[in-house]
Formats: C-alpha cells, sequence, structure tokens
C-alpha cells in the first residue's frame, strides 16, 4: 500500500518538475521580461531589435537586467540658484555684524589669555627640560621621562593653539 502513494507523490513531483523546465526553456509572450531579449548599448539597455542593431549593441543572454530609472540632475545654473527673497534674508545690517565681530573678537581674545596663562604654567613646570621629579619618579626613572616627553608635547600643541588664535585675531582685523 506504501509502494502507490510513494510512486504517485514521485510521479507528481517529475511532472512539477517538467512543467518547471518547460517554462524556463520557452519564454511565454505574456511575460514581457523572459518574452524579449534584451540589448546593451553602453549604460543603456534597450529591447528593442532594430535599434540596438543600428547602434551596435550586445545581446545578453542569461542575464537579468534591472533599471532603475533616476532622477534627473539639476542644471548648473538652477543647483546653486537663490531666490531673492531667502538671499535677502540672509543679510545681516552693518550693526549686528559690527557686533557679532566684537563678540568674536572678545571669545577670541579671552582664549588666547587662557592659552598663554596655560604656556606659562607648563613652560614653569618643564623647567628647561628638566622639572623636579615627583615622589614615584625617584624609583622609576621611566616615568619621569614619560612626563618629561608629555609636558613637551603638551607645550607644543598649546604654542600652536596660541598661533592659531593670533591669526584668527589678525583676520578680524583684516576684514575692518
Amino acid at each position: 500500500m506504501r509502494f502507490p502513494v510513494l510512486l504517485a507523490l514521485l510521479m507528481f513531483a517529475v511532472a512539477g518538475l517538467a512543467q518547471a523546465q518547460s517554462r524556463l526553456a520557452a519564454p511565454s509572450s505574456s511575460d514581457p521580461v523572459r518574452g524579449s531579449r534584451v540589448y546593451r548599448c553602453g549604460n543603456q539597455y534597450t529591447n528593442d531589435a532594430t535599434e540596438a542593431q543600428a547602434r551596435g549593441c550586445q545581446l545578453l543572454e542569461g542575464a537579468s537586467v534591472s533599471v532603475v530609472q533616476g532622477a534627473r540632475a539639476a542644471s548648473a545654473g538652477t543647483r546653486f540658484a537663490q531666490k531673492p527673497e531667502a538671499a535677502a534674508s540672509l543679510r545681516v545690517d552693518g550693526a549686528e555684524q559690527r557686533a557679532r565681530d566684537a563678540d568674536a573678537r572678545a571669545i577670541l581674545e579671552g582664549e588666547l589669555r587662557k592659552a598663554l596663562a596655560r604656556q606659562s604654567e607648563l613652560l614653569q613646570e618643564y623647567n628647561n627640560g628638566e622639572p623636579e621629579k615627583l615622589g614615584p619618579e625617584t624609583r622609576n626613572y621611566q616615568k619621569y621621562l614619560d612626563r618629561v616627553a608629555h609636558l613637551k608635547a603638551s607645550i607644543a600643541r598649546n604654542e600652536a593653539d596660541i598661533e592659531g588664535l593670533r591669526r584668527e585675531l589678525s583676520r578680524l582685523t583684516a576684514s575692518k
């Protein structure tokens, strides 16, 4: 009794496989993708055989092609153009701009004062490359050398910060 059931299932599976193979081998005319041939013309694809022959396109076989339409790029003239109302709203009157410049100058001068104070503290601690040894550094000379190298790097960074702040301040005075 088991044999006829297994035979029926096997025959059903074989019939389904044969039907699937026939669909793959012979594309139906109702399926637009499988029923037409796809040609590649550079970066474009077409299924028009006369156009493909005229342009010298290559036939793609066995490959499925997915084409997604992209948005057109804006022309260079309209890309950066702003509406006159938007440009006018971005402008700041002279008094407000001078107030902003004064605030920026005050902030930069405050930062410069802090950086100069920090630099004097670092130089005093560095003591011309021979800072005083701290408690654990008397027994471990490598800790002392690491701290000296760290101090030297901190001084160099702080000097770069000071120069940058001075450059920014000079730009503010040059723009007046």
